[in-house]
């Protein structure tokens, strides 16, 4: 058959699909019928010097002409096509790593070479996000061992960029997650920065938070930086906060992180692949963990954290990193804020000393920030938090943050909600436990991440004596919808905040 039988005009559809390609065409086209193609078949499209391949949708009433193929945003960006362009449209070569996502659904364990061709079919887009949501599955659990870990997060880092820095340290940390409101990462890195440390920081939107350090901080300051911008920031202010998906360090990685959030699970294999690939990548030299630990933390227990922790130390010695892991308090949310602009919110009181901040997001920025100035080259272990409190107290860090902000493309104070309404508690009596996971899913339900300024101001902390009727917390919304949404599951759920009769 010749290519003028698999030929259509492109047209840009409007529609965006994230990251997945995607193209449309109307089901009795000509190519559809010659080359049998039916929805969500992968097809390989061709245009000029440039070819994707895609999962087709397929249009059954009169949307989309015969004669034309319909590409999504992610597609159109990949192919570029120019005005009247054409493309050819044939079935793509089996996935390389076919054989190896069937031996893994299967149990069986992959090798290096495995993990590298599933890593170069997924940025290449070569497997579908049905696949790919099968290899996630097939990894989730402890289906992955340490080996399979360690040649993962090699494999991730083999498909990315990577940036050399020369020499000297590079200081960088991250939190596993799971604890709303704990956004001590904008904080840390303008005390490391202030302290004469590079601390090039990388960070990921939301996967099942309500807000992640990206959404959080643009909020305040563009993050879709590219490799050479943030090269520059660093370069002139020391450390950059930006997100980690416009750097392509870890593309991999946020193809996959894209398909585990409607999944809504982690595992410990995926999560330690994804943050030391991403630290690797960003040429880090001497990296903190942050694992809270608590009942309804992402991890729940010392047991499964010193799980964690021995993977993530047994990968970064295979990649060379050196790194330590802090442990803290998981029971309940960290700083009033649960959303990005919230968030961004105390994080700004904080920087400003404001009598206000809530403290428990000043200690814990002071302690992880205190615990990587201790582990730099050269430091005298055990006085990081003097020299952090130091440079917090003397507005030195609120002044570096605001320059790598400008640096970044210019600081903006976060926005407020149009629509917040209180939700009171049912009872008389002292806070016994807070479920975070709940919380965080109020957030949500609000509009956050979705909605920048959306999520819940919370400020009630366990041991706290409440009375009944008092606020427990003020969800926050962009539309009236969304706030009673948020705000009948808040009721159907009272135990959200448990209250006892106290001691």
């Amino acid at each position: 058959m010749s290519d003028s039988h698999g030929r259509l005009r492109l047209v840009r559809a409007g529609i965006d699909t994230y990251q997945q390609p995607v193209v449309y065409m109307h089901r009795d086209c000509h190519v559809c019928l010659s080359e049998g193609f039916t929805a969500l078949t992968r097809v390989l499209a061709r245009s000029g010097d440039r070819e994707v391949v895609a999962t087709l949708n397929v249009v059954v009433d009169g949307h989309l002409e015969l004669d034309v193929a319909a590409l999504s945003e992610a597609a159109w960006t990949i192919l570029q096509p120019g005005a009247d362009a054409v493309a050819v449209f044939s079935h793509p070569e089996p996935p390389a790593s076919a054989p190896a996502l069937r031996a893994k659904a299967f149990g069986q364990r992959l090798g290096e070479t495995d993990f590298l061709a599933l890593m170069r079919d997924t940025v290449e887009n070569r497997l579908s996000d049905i696949e790919l949501a099968a290899f996630i599955t097939a990894c989730a659990g402890e289906r992955l061992d340490v080996e399979e870990t360690v040649a993962l997060t090699k494999a991730m880092l083999a498909v990315g960029n990577r940036i050399d820095w020369g020499s000297g340290a590079v200081l960088d940390k991250h939190c596993v997650g799971g604890l709303p409101g704990n956004r001590t990462t904008p904080i840390v890195v303008a005390i490391v920065a202030a302290a004469g440390h590079r601390i090039p920081k990388t960070s990921s939107r939301a996967i099942t938070s309500p807000a992640g350090t990206a959404d959080a901080m643009e909020v305040m300051a563009p993050v879709a930086l590219g490799l050479e911008a943030m090269r520059s920031v660093v370069e002139r202010e020391g450390g950059c906060i930006v997100w980690g998906g416009s750097v392509r360090l870890s593309p991999a990685d946020d193809i996959l992180i894209r398909v585990e959030r409607p999944l809504d699970f982690d595992s410990d294999g995926q999560i330690v692949a994804s943050v030391l690939s991403k630290k690797a990548a960003a040429g880090s030299s001497h990296v903190l963990i942050d694992i809270p630990v608590g009942p309804t933390a992402k991890v729940r227990s010392a047991a499964a954290a010193a799980s964690l922790e021995a993977r993530l130390i047994a990968t970064a010695q295979a990649l060379g990193l050196g790194l330590s892991v802090l442990r803290t308090d998981g029971l309940q949310p960290v700083g009033y804020g649960i959303g990005p602009a919230l968030e961004a919110r105390d994080v700004m009181s904080v920087l400003r000393n404001d009598a206000a901040a809530p403290f428990d997001l000043r200690s814990r920025a002071l302690d992880i920030a205190g615990a990587l100035l201790d582990v730099a080259p050269g430091a005298v272990v055990g006085k990081g938090r003097a020299v952090a409190s130091k440079l917090l107290y003397s507005g030195a860090a609120l002044g570096k943050f605001l320059a790598i902000c400008e640096a970044q493309g210019g600081f903006t104070e976060p926005g407020v909600a149009p629509y917040v309404r209180p939700v009171f508690a049912n009872r008389t009596g002292q806070v016994q436990a807070i479920d975070n996971r709940r919380l965080a899913k109020i957030a949500k339900l609000a509009g956050a991440p979705r909605s920048a300024t959306a999520g819940i101001d919370s400020r009630v902390r366990i041991g706290k004596n409440i009375q009944a009727g008092e606020p427990l917390f003020h969800v926050h919304a962009r539309s009236p919808g969304e706030l009673d949404y948020a705000l009948d599951y808040a009721s159907a759920h009272p135990d959200i905040v448990e209250i006892g009769t106290g001691q």
